[in-house]
């Protein structure tokens, strides 16, 4: 670790001689402060002028009279200043990772003799990055949660709809928020004083849903469908209507379809998988809410999706996986499906065979929901 650290000091130290070693001999050590430019610091892009630089990075401040320099600040951030890497021509300074609460667009630096000096230069702040929602399905009032990156405070969350979700916390990378009523179906958008995003993924996606039994259509077990009205305060909350519950005990290999059935049994709804999937499945993904009462830890549901018909070694959806008895989206990359197909999914206008099988190693005592089976693009277009 100290051949690093070493290593690291004399590379800096060796960019801030070549940076001052053509003028610094030449500068009057008494005359006024004066900024020429500011570059980066990498000796092969050296000519690479900066007006701006991201929270963290390295910079080169390059000018005359600079050697008194004491203290820096960046917008309302004090950036942390090295003795050893000011000269009389060059100060290497990192941009302060602290967000600034007022900004100004300018840097300032003090000196020794009572001096200052104000010069433009922008610390470039990321806009929000939305990456997912812990669940896309969340009821009025309950609270949602957002990853992603740059949750800089203040910061607002605006649901399809037009309306605005009530903040119950703020972090860098997670958001939660109170669903507002009114919140529709669409992107979310996430605003802060650095910029405006909006998601790829939509909240309470109800796009291209090939299996959701609203109503219960296929082959296979009607009877493990829950209706909003026969929820009981210890079953899982409906999220979109009815939802699938798969409560019991199975054994290794045992055979266990939950839901599906060839397009003729399930009816329009198989017809929900979009052409575009079909020739081109790295552009969707394939989602689903899940919600494990008890954990999925053996065993291995199979899922069918897309297909002309069944796959019984088709994509493995494997455990672990446990929600703690919370809704929680699953996202899965369509590609990865279909490259699990001995026969790949060919545009059918009349629909598709849809199955969802439990079948696989290990004894499963299930206690596990889904909901809203669906295949959607994975870029807002």
């Amino acid at each position: 670790m100290k051949t690093i650290h070493k290593s690291i000091y004399l590379l800096f130290l060796a960019i801030t001689v070549m940076f001052a070693s053509c003028e610094k001999d030449n500068l009057p050590n008494g005359g006024t402060p004066r900024i020429q430019y500011v570059r980066v610091t990498n000796p092969v892009s050296a000519d690479s002028l900066l007006v701006g630089a991201a929270q963290g990075n390295l910079i080169a401040i390059v000018g005359e009279n600079l050697g008194g320099a004491q203290r820096m600040w960046f917008n309302n951030r004090e950036a942390s200043l090295n003795p050893t890497f000011i000269t009389n021509t060059t100060i290497l300074v990192n941009v302060p990772t602290l967000i600034p609460t007022e900004i100004t667009n300018k840097l300032k630096i003090y000196f020794s003799n009572g001096d200052s000096l104000l010069y433009d230069f922008e610390v470039q702040i990321s806009e929000p990055s939305l990456t997912n929602m812990l669940s896309e399905y969340v009821n009025a009032g309950e609270v949602a949660t957002i990853r992603g990156d740059y949750f800089y405070a203040p910061l607002t969350v605006t649901f399809a709809g037009g309306v605005e979700g009530t903040l119950v916390s703020v972090e860098d990378k997670i958001i939660e928020v109170r669903v507002p009523d009114g919140a529709q179906p669409g992107p979310v958008t996430v605003t802060t004083n650095f910029g405006e995003t909006i998601s790829d993924f939509w909240f309470r996606d109800n796009r291209n849903i090939f299996l959701s039994s609203d109503p219960f259509t296929g082959w296979w077990n009607a009877d493990y469908v829950v209706t909003p009205s026969s929820v009981g305060p210890e079953d899982p909350v409906s999220i979109n209507g009815n939802y699938i519950r798969f409560k019991k005990p199975i054994g290794a290999w045992s055979w266990n379809e939950v839901a599906g059935g060839p397009a003729s049994a399930m009816g329009d709804i198989s017809k929900n998988v979009p052409d575009e999937a079909i020739l081109k499945p790295s552009d969707f993904n394939l989602k689903f809410e899940v919600n494990t009462v008890k954990p999925y830890n053996n065993n291995t549901l199979k899922i069918n999706v897309g297909l002309a018909a069944e796959d019984n070694n088709g994509y493995q959806w494997m455990p672990p996986y446990d929600t703690k008895g919370q809704w929680q989206t699953v996202v899965i990359p369509f590609e990865e499906v279909v490259a699990s197909y001995a026969v790949k999914p060919v545009i059918n206008p009349d629909g598709y065979w849809t199955r969802l099988l439990f079948h696989g190693a290990g004894d499963l005592d299930a206690d596990i929901s889904f909901d809203n089976f669906r295949i959607v693009p994975k870029l807002l277009k």
